[in-house]
């Protein structure tokens, strides 16, 4: 598994969202000028996780995102396949996103990828928004 900047921007927005929404809808301008994303590479990303439910939005000037559910119900390996697919080091080993590679044909490597797929996808599906912030 590697994260992208789709991942990694993507948590960090819905870090950030969980940690002022208290204070009303969060503007993306925000989150940008924290963490120096690009407006509009953002906009994109916040847009997907909408379009997923992991947020909500409202227009206008008064508008901004926050959470479509509780922090402790978002776990952190559903945003991460969202944007980036596979958790597994190889798709010959993946639960979601399974295809044959050529490493099928070595069995005790496929065991040790099996090992780190499961290990990365527990804990990934353990670690919840809420404990990020």
């Amino acid at each position: 598994m590697r994260l992208t900047t789709k991942s990694e921007y993507s948590l960090l927005a819905l870090i950030y969202i969980a940690r002022h929404q208290k204070h009303g809808l969060v503007k993306i301008e925000d989150i940008c000028e924290k963490y120096a994303i690009p407006k509009k590479y953002l906009e994109h990303l916040l847009l997907v996780l909408k379009q997923n439910r992991f947020l909500k939005a409202k227009r206008g000037s008064s508008g901004g995102y926050r959470l479509a559910m509780p922090a402790d119900k978002v776990n952190i390996a559903e945003i991460i396949r969202l944007m980036d697919g596979a958790l597994a080091p190889t798709e010959s080993v993946s639960t979601y996103f399974f295809a044959h590679t050529p490493l099928e044909k070595e069995k005790k490597i496929i065991a040790v990828f099996r090992e780190i797929r499961d290990y990365v996808a527990k804990r990934l599906e353990r670690l919840k928004l809420s404990d990020l912030v």
